[in-house]
């Protein structure tokens, strides 16, 4: 009997010991996946809110908070990727790494890829609407085809289908990556490492971010440092009519980040008639204590939006008040564009935060030694810089290097 109860013992044990190990290895987060994935291989997310990756043996899971969506994505190697294929309102699967992809081309960051080095693999675009000249390059070679999204034929073909839109229709390919819903700077910069895990890229990933944060947090450190007072800054954009000032979270943590203070702070009220007297004198007393403005009005023609379009929108003719004419520090984000609609400031901007970071510090506390990547001063007549294919000059099928500002 002794004997017969101390092999119940010794099975129970190793009954336990197998789930505690099942529970360990099947399903692993970016911080424990070390006893079954090499360290370099995975990715931990850090400051991002909206998606969590975690690890098994031979599969990922990215839990997408935009749409509300489990990524299964599958290891091409294993027995998985041959027998599963997930398609349901709550989970999709995918075999990595992608042989190849396709991009909804609607305000979509595709600096992303450049950065991972993936642009070989891109083979779709639904427009050449890109603010990328290497993709311009690639898509003018024949590389990249023009895929039409209404049908869903054309978009089956691809391994993945990424989109940054998802109010629309979606097929068992689409997945949804949206930066854009982060509210700070560095939250959206970390999507990299969303992308990386469908190719296996996670260490490039995991490097690109790291020299990207550690170079946006310098420059912030620097700005903090500075002796002078906060410059007050106004993102401001005028439509019909109207005059208003943004409040976008990312917005507000640039500003403050580059050593600033934003205006609407202090104001109750965000936008104003110009059509209206009342209106028009309060929106110029108040920008008669603003010292930077940064003018998002929209333009079909970037390149004819000067500062007198600025003036006129703004109904000014005596400049003495304004701060901001006289130490001319009137900025927009439009410097780098394409076919004059498409702006980088919704590509290169996004993956890389430290240069417009870089860009604000530079128009708060100015130097005269440091050229601007996405901001041109209206105040100087600046003009655009129209991105083209000739542009390119780095092999596109290689990870292209973050750009590291002098700090310090």
């Amino acid at each position: 009997m002794a004997s017969y109860c101390s092999c119940c013992v010794l099975q129970l044990f190793f009954f336990f010991l197998g789930v505690v190990v099942f529970l360990n290895v099947g399903c692993l987060d970016g911080v424990h996946a070390a006893t079954t994935v090499k360290v370099g291989n995975i990715s931990k997310v850090e400051d991002a809110v909206n998606f969590h990756i975690y690890y098994g043996q031979t599969f990922k899971v990215i839990k997408n908070a935009i749409d509300g969506k489990s990524y299964l994505l599958i290891q091409d190697n294993s027995r998985m990727a041959a027998r599963t294929k997930y398609c349901t309102p709550r989970i999709k699967s995918f075999v990595i790494p992608l042989s190849n992809y396709s991009i909804d081309t609607e305000l979509f960051p595709v600096s992303f890829f450049e950065l991972l080095g993936l642009l070989g693999s891109l083979k779709g675009i639904t427009s050449d609407s890109v603010a990328s000249q290497c993709v311009l390059k690639l898509y003018e070679g024949g590389e990249i085809e023009i895929i039409n999204k209404s049908e869903p034929q054309q978009l089956a073909q691809f391994g993945a289908h990424f989109i940054t839109n998802i109010d629309q229709p979606q097929a068992c390919n689409f997945a949804s990556f949206a930066p854009f819903g982060e509210e700070t700077p560095l939250q959206r910069a970390e999507w990299i490492k969303f992308l990386g895990v469908f190719a296996n890229l996670e260490t490039t990933a995991n490097q690109v971010y790291d020299a990207v944060k550690e170079n946006y947090l310098c420059l912030t450190k620097v700005a903090a440092s500075k002796k002078s007072f906060k410059p007050t800054v106004a993102w401001m954009g005028y439509y019909d009519g109207v005059w208003s000032f943004t409040k976008e979270t990312y917005k507000m943590k640039y500003t403050e980040d580059a050593g600033g203070g934003n205006v609407d702070n202090s104001i109750n009220k965000i936008s104003y008639n110009i059509s209206n007297p009342d209106d028009l004198d309060e929106l110029h007393a108040i920008l008669c204590t603003v010292d930077v403005i940064i003018d998002e009005t929209y333009t079909t023609d970037p390149s004819g939006y000067t500062l007198a379009a600025f003036l006129q929108n703004v109904n000014i003719e005596d400049h003495s008040c304004f701060a901001f004419l006289t130490n001319q520090s009137l900025w927009r984000y439009d410097k780098r564009v394409y076919n004059s609609t498409t702006l980088d400031w919704f590509n290169g901007a996004v993956s890389q935060p430290q240069l417009v970071l870089a860009d604000l510090v530079e128009a708060l506390f100015p130097t005269g030694n440091y050229t601007t990547t996405h901001f041109r001063n209206l105040a100087k007549e600046e003009g655009v810089i129209s991105i083209s294919p000739s542009m390119c000059d780095w092999d596109p099928s290689v990870a292209l290097q973050p750009t590291i500002v002098t700090c310090g």
